[in-house]
């Protein structure tokens, strides 16, 4: 269990290292997802041939405490890992999200900072987009009382009511302010959830160093991440340098 400084108990797994020693890589799961979930272990022990992986549950996903606040306050999910990938021994720290926890990636790494590279794969470039039927069914869960109940219990997901206050700076935005850490950027054709100008926004958004996979036929998120996708994720993430150590650049 991490704690975050806003006093939550998050749900977390270290899978040590059987490449790089010094590289840490913090997994982020997506909306209603879980590290325990089998999508998520096979990533992390894929990436686990290139350096250690801190996965976790974000607030209010699993066995983590709290309510989930759909990519808000979860920066603070993400800071936790990181921390104890730091104290763990890693000299590098990597971020690799999924779908929200792509954005919530970002986020941090904009908003906080501390980290080596980050790594967004299917991530909304901003929020409340409802331009696809998926992600109309996930604003259903969000913000209809039944929808949250379904979360629930079908998804071990509990969601915060009401609306963000104040609104949190976007995915995009964020992205502006991640450089000079490099940024990946990872997004299918075929994502029903998230179309390709989502990955772009993000992309256009972010300073050098930078760059943009548009990967043809990969669907969305982890279900559909295949292990030659994740092991190039992997040497990516090895062979960025160490810079940031345990500075936080962004933090008040």
């Amino acid at each position: 269990m991490l704690r975050t400084r806003d006093n939550l108990r998050i749900d977390a797994a270290h899978t040590p290292s059987r490449g790089a020693d010094d590289l840490g890589i913090v997994l982020a799961h997506g909306f209603t997802g879980s590290f325990r979930q089998r999508p998520t272990r096979r990533i992390a022990h894929v990436l686990s041939g290139f350096g250690g992986v801190v996965a976790f549950d974000f607030r209010g996903h699993g066995r983590s405490g709290g309510r989930s606040t759909v990519g808000d306050l979860e920066i603070l999910d993400v800071e936790a890992a990181v921390r104890h990938a730091r104290t763990v021994g890693y000299r590098r720290v990597v971020t690799v999200g999924f779908s929200m926890g792509g954005a919530v990636a970002v986020r941090h790494a904009g908003v906080l900072g501390g980290v080596d590279a980050v790594v967004s794969v299917s991530a909304p470039a901003r929020w409340y987009y409802r331009g696809t039927r998926p992600m109309r069914q996930v604003h259903w869960a969000i913000e209809r009382p039944m929808g949250r109940l379904a979360a629930r219990l079908g998804k071990r997901t509990r969601i915060m009511k009401g609306v963000w206050d104040p609104l949190p700076l976007a995915p995009y935005e964020a992205a502006a302010k991640i450089s000079p850490v490099p940024l990946l950027v990872v997004h299918g054709d075929a994502d029903r959830f998230f179309p390709l100008d989502h990955a772009y926004q993000i992309y256009e958004a972010a300073n050098e160093p930078r760059e943009l996979w548009i990967e043809p036929g990969f669907g969305h998120a982890e279900s559909a991440a295949t292990p030659d996708l994740v092991r190039r994720i992997g040497r990516w993430a090895a062979a960025r340098p160490g810079s940031s150590g345990d500075v936080y650049p962004h933090e008040d």
